[in-house]
């Protein structure tokens, strides 16, 4: 080899060795911020999202606008979207008022009794919820009152039970109050969707106490959520509710 080309090599050699050891410039970008979940597609099938009776923002500072948008839009979206997708195959699901399906539960087929008792769970679920909330909810009166009274100690007394039952349930899940045929009164949690219908009870009113329903503001403080969400009770529509108990007409 002459001593060109060697000269050649030697240097092109020593200006890798240079480049490799020469300290790298790098210059920070901004990491990319994470997209939303897409909001579930339109219900095309029986089953359909209620649209909320109130703006997003109306219970604030109690629930903010973000999570109903998320809650409702999405999370109660795609329970519907699900259950009109296992209406497509058992048309029968879509012909029949929810409350007797979820009644009968242990009838279905095994091949969707999960998907149902999960979608159609939540979807009744969610339908009571955003319905017994509200602006301006004003205090409990006249038949509910009473039954309140005689049936769970008082007000005050039932909210603090209603809370606690609330706050030991493990996970996600509801507490509910439940109505007897007769207008009695108890407190009762489920796991998950379940609903008490699935057990040939009626639900007068509930809270979601899964992650989804508070997360974005009371982050772990579960008891502070389900303190602050008395304020966004309805009473006259749980009032409502109630006088349907008694006369047997009440459906989720």
């Amino acid at each position: 080899m002459s001593s060109i080309s060697r000269r050649h090599l030697m240097t092109a050699a020593a200006g890798v060795a240079v480049s490799a050891a020469a300290p790298r410039i790098v210059y920070a970008q901004a990491a990319p911020a994470p997209a939303a979940a897409p909001a579930a597609a339109p219900a095309t099938g029986p089953f359909t999202l209620p649209p909320l009776t109130y703006a997003a923002n109306a219970l604030e500072p109690h629930i903010d606008a973000k999570t109903m948008e998320i809650h409702h839009d999405r999370h109660h979206a795609a329970y519907v979207a699900n259950m009109n997708t296992v209406a497509k195959t058992n048309p029968q699901l879509g012909t029949m008022p929810i409350e007797n399906i979820l009644g009968n539960i242990n009838a279905l087929d095994d091949s969707i009794k999960f998907t149902v008792r999960n979608n159609l769970g939540g979807h009744a679920n969610h339908t009571m919820f955003w319905s017994i909330m509200g602006p301006d909810g004003g205090k409990p009166e006249g038949d509910v009152l009473a039954a309140i009274d005689k049936d769970l100690g008082g007000l005050e007394k039932f909210q603090t039970d209603f809370n606690a039952a609330g706050g030991r349930q493990f996970g996600s899940g509801w507490v509910f109050v439940i109505v007897s045929k007769d207008g009695k009164l108890s407190i009762e949690t489920r796991p998950n969707q379940d609903s008490p219908i699935m057990d040939g009870k009626r639900v007068l009113m509930g809270n979601d106490v899964w992650e989804h329903a508070y997360y974005l503001n009371y982050q772990n403080r579960r008891p502070d959520y389900l303190k602050a969400w008395w304020n966004t009770v309805n009473w006259a529509k749980i009032s409502e509710r109630y006088a349907a108990a008694k006369a047997g007409t009440l459906g989720v």
